[in-house]
């Protein structure tokens, strides 16, 4: 079995590799790109730290997201059947067509999501008004998709319990619904946050997702190891792109959807706080974030100079390629604690 998933992964990443160089010429043609912008903080004031450093991507398509998500969903759907009906033991603690009801839900729904906000921001259709969505209102609809999810979860797979490193299994009944409704949530939109320098957000993923392609074997849930082996072959090739300095970025189709999906993964396999350490650096990002909206309302002052976590780190002198290696270092030191705790 493992060499039939390194196989899928490294076709995943052929196809995606080949269709990638042909995806940024189309975007280009679309004009899907960043444009030079003045942005505002959750105050409404202008955001000028921010837009020093992300008005110098300027230009860079954006989009690749949407390319990893065809590819995964194509893949998957002529890669799985073919899998099954060739004698192929599969293994899974869940009614296969129910598990993947939710990942493609979580993964599709998350999708179009951002890609309305991508089309809202970068067709210009956000100054017309003609779309006419708020933050509030996008942030309502991660909610209510987030907690559909955890329904199904909870009724489709009877989902309901955690498992603790040093304490055990514990059983949350019906309020793991809104536990794993928060954890996706908050998932999706530290992904976003971090997707903000070159291969950063991508890179931290890859890691994630090889840590839970182990988990899901030791687990023997051979659906999601192939959803994750076709994920991240498709995502290494578009890494290839996005590194330093990136000829594409992934944008809030591929940001809102993975973060969804990262979140998703793990609450599959039960490992919570595994996921919370595994994906460390993404909530350092969405917690710095969180700590200055809060001190800007009710201290009236900043926390910190600026934030996330990155863009402060880049306001202090650091370059990008270096912030992102480290960023990596991390991640993989944080996917093994995740591992160790997932295994105690």
């Amino acid at each position: 079995m493992i060499a039939l998933y390194l196989g899928i992964l490294l076709f995943s990443f052929l196809i995606t590799s080949v269709l990638v160089v042909p995806f940024i010429n189309l975007l280009y043609k679309l004009k899907f790109f960043r444009r030079v912008q003045r942005t505002k903080d959750a105050q409404g004031n202008h955001a000028k730290i921010f837009d020093k450093f992300n008005n110098i991507k300027a230009g860079t398509p954006v989009g690749g997201g949407l390319l990893i998500l065809g590819v995964c969903f194509v893949l998957y759907l002529l890669i799985f059947p073919l899998i099954n009906y060739s004698g192929v033991s599969i293994t899974t603690s869940y009614k296969i067509q129910d598990e993947l009801n939710i990942l493609f839900f979580t993964f599709i729904s998350f999708g179009l999501l951002g890609l309305y906000d991508d089309i809202m921001k970068f067709f210009g259709f956000e100054k017309t008004g003609f779309f006419g969505l708020r933050i509030r209102y996008k942030f309502l609809i991660q909610c209510v998709l987030a907690l559909i999810i955890s329904v199904m979860m909870y009724q489709n797979l009877k989902i309901d319990i955690i498992n603790v490193p040093f304490i055990g299994v514990l059983k949350l009944g019906i309020f793991f619904i809104p536990l794993s409704s928060f954890i996706i949530v908050s998932f999706t939109n530290a992904f976003n946050i971090t997707d903000g320098l070159d291969g950063l957000a991508s890179g931290l993923l890859m890691i994630a997702l090889f840590a839970f392609w182990l988990l899901s074997r030791t687990f023997l849930d051979t659906p999601l190891s192939i959803f994750l082996a076709i994920w991240i072959g498709s995502l290494i090739a578009f890494l290839y792109f996005n590194v330093y300095p990136a000829r594409i970025i992934l944008g809030d189709v591929g940001a809102l959807s993975f973060g969804a999906t990262l979140a998703v993964v793990g609450l599959l396999i039960g490992k919570i706080v595994a996921l919370v350490v595994i994906g460390g650096f993404f909530m350092v990002e969405v917690s710095s974030s969180l700590i200055q909206i809060l001190s800007k309302k009710f201290l009236k002052r900043k926390a910190f100079t600026v934030a996330p976590f990155h863009l402060w780190l880049q306001n202090i002198g650091w370059e990008e390629p270096k912030i992102v290696t480290r960023a990596w270092l991390a991640g993989i030191m944080l996917a093994i604690f995740g591992l160790w705790l997932a295994y105690i």
